[in-house]
């Protein structure tokens, strides 16, 4: 269960990453308000899981997780150009994501 709060708590990273971009240097109150709600459960959540998990491995992934999501978004929505070389290096943080689960699971 620790492994899917922090993969969410991962995604609510890209969350409020984006709104945070949106914000304008928080001058725009709906992404202010979804920055900070988005926060409140990337942070909480990785705080539980980090209760059975190793803080490296659990940080390391919450971190992975957020990055590999803001950059397929921005991607996605065209705010960041498109390379075959960053599809590469996102899918190389998918994987070390995933062998840092699969090493740790004897925790």
């Amino acid at each position: 269960m620790s492994w899917l709060i922090l993969i969410l708590s991962g995604a609510f990273e890209a969350v409020w990453a984006v709104a945070l971009s949106k914000s304008e240097g928080f001058t725009r109150p709906v992404p202010i308000a979804v920055f900070v709600v988005a926060v409140v459960i990337s942070m909480g959540g990785l705080g539980y899981a980090l209760r059975e998990l190793p803080v490296g491995t659990g940080y390391a992934v919450w971190v992975g997780v957020g990055a590999a999501l803001t950059v397929v978004y921005s991607l996605a929505t065209g705010e960041e150009s498109f390379s075959l070389v960053k599809v590469a290096l996102i899918l190389g943080i998918v994987g070390c994501v995933v062998g840092l689960q699969l090493v740790s699971q004897g925790h």
